[in-house]
């Protein structure tokens, strides 16, 4: 299946340039994105040289939330970005690499489509994610006000912040030319990808926990799965990583 990557550089409501990777059809964003992509000709905002991040979102048939995250990208007090939305029928990261690949950005924020980022948020990474660090995420955050699924995030959020494990929260941070550098995501594994590229990102620097960023995620797989099942079943798959090869387990995709 064809893959498209659709560019959308601030400001996001006028700003919109479509790129197209492979020889499919467009793809046909649902009703409520559209307000947000109006125009035809992009450019880096004023003033600037450059862009200095490029947010990857990979949208596997994700209209239901897509539209909420690009709103939540329109209101960040940091304009000096791109968003760069790649939709392919694959289940692997194909996505997430062309995305790497066009960016304009030095410092790349792959994006679950599922996930909002508070207003300040790129603010924050741009000043808090130094040349010495090579990877890192966000404070995850329940989008709904249940007890479990709070004390489950707590939970996660400590064990990011003190380095017992170096996951991701819906949100990855890298530099380019380290994600270049390691080949990016490895397409053989569809569970643990994400701690399995921070592992080789390592090799650059340092992993950061950014606690001022906040990265709000759809529960809906514990919704639809069940909580204890879901954190039964990471607790099995990260002790299979510590033991075993997990290039032959499949992700079973919740919409």
């Amino acid at each position: 299946m064809g893959t498209r990557a659709f560019t959308i550089q601030n400001p996001l409501p006028q700003i919109f340039q479509p790129k197209k990777l492979g020889q499919r059809d467009v793809l046909s964003f649902p009703a409520g994105i559209k307000p947000l992509l109006k125009g035809s000709t992009a450019h880096s905002p004023p003033g600037s040289k450059s862009l200095s991040m490029s947010v990857i979102i990979p949208a596997h048939n994700e209209e239901y939330y897509l539209g909420k995250t690009l709103e939540a990208l329109h209101r960040q007090t940091c304009r000096s970005f791109e968003v760069v939305v790649i939709a392919n029928g694959c289940s692997d990261h194909t996505a997430e690499i062309a995305g790497a690949r066009i960016a304009k950005g030095h410092l790349l924020i792959f994006l679950d489509a599922d996930t909002l980022l508070n207003a300040k948020a790129l603010e924050a990474i741009l000043a808090e994610f130094g040349d010495s660090t090579a990877a890192g995420t966000a404070r995850g955050v329940p989008d709904v006000p249940n007890l479990k699924y709070r004390l489950l995030y707590g939970m996660k959020n400590f064990v990011h912040r003190t380095s017992i494990h170096h996951g991701s929260s819906g949100v990855i941070l890298c530099w380019k030319r380290h994600f270049m550098q390691t080949g990016g995501f490895d397409e053989g594994l569809e569970v643990r990808e994400n701690s399995e590229l921070i592992r080789r990102l390592k090799r650059f620097g340092k992993y950061k926990y950014l606690r001022d960023v906040t990265a709000t995620t759809s529960m809906r797989r514990y919704d639809q799965r069940g909580c204890r099942r879901m954190m039964w079943l990471w607790l099995k798959l990260w002790i299979h990583s510590l033991f075993g090869d997990l290039h032959q387990r499949k992700y079973e995709t919740v919409r």
